[in-house]
């Protein structure tokens, strides 16, 4: 038997039910993810860390294809400019490689935002901090797991509908 990636360690110490997927080679795409995992994109959860600033993080939950709003994600943050993190930030904040990257068994606490579409399905896969691995659970258990956590409209949308949600969001 082989051992379990880092987030199901993390998941089975606090009891919350999920179901590890190992696929049968490398995963190159979000559509070819959901369709190994049975799910539909909207299902997969992408977990992205941007830099606000000198030593200072976040990480985005975004579903499925969704784009991250730059614009809403600023005005929400009360930022004039954030960036991606490099392949080394996300290394040193999150503990996780790219492509692995999961809010669930970080090494200190971080400021995490969801988009509301991370917990309209009932079950939902995300980043397993393991390559070509991923976590099978349920929306409102990874809710639990996250406890707080600042839920609103961070993805594109049509018009400036986006920004306004955000800000009034939390």
């Amino acid at each position: 038997m082989s051992k379990l990636p880092p987030v199901a360690n993390v998941l089975t110490a606090l009891g919350i039910p999920h179901r590890i997927f190992r696929h049968a080679g490398p995963v190159t795409s979000l559509e070819q993810a959901a369709q190994e995992r049975g799910q539909t994109p909207e299902q997969v959860i992408r977990s992205i860390v941007f830099r606000l600033g000198e030593g200072r993080f976040v990480m985005v939950l975004a579903a499925g294809r969704a784009q991250i709003s730059w614009p809403a994600l600023r005005a929400y943050l009360g930022q004039s400019r954030l960036t991606l993190a490099s392949e080394a930030e996300v290394l040193q904040v999150t503990g996780y490689r790219i492509g692995t990257v999961t809010p669930i068994g970080l090494p200190a606490p971080l400021r995490i935002l969801a988009d509301e579409a991370v917990f309209q399905r009932e079950e939902i896969s995300l980043g397993s901090g393991e390559p070509n691995v991923g976590v099978i659970m349920k929306a409102a258990d990874l809710r639990r797991v996250l406890g707080t956590v600042e839920v609103g409209q961070f993805v594109q949308t049509t018009g400036d509908e986006a920004a306004k949600n955000a800000s009034t969001s939390a």
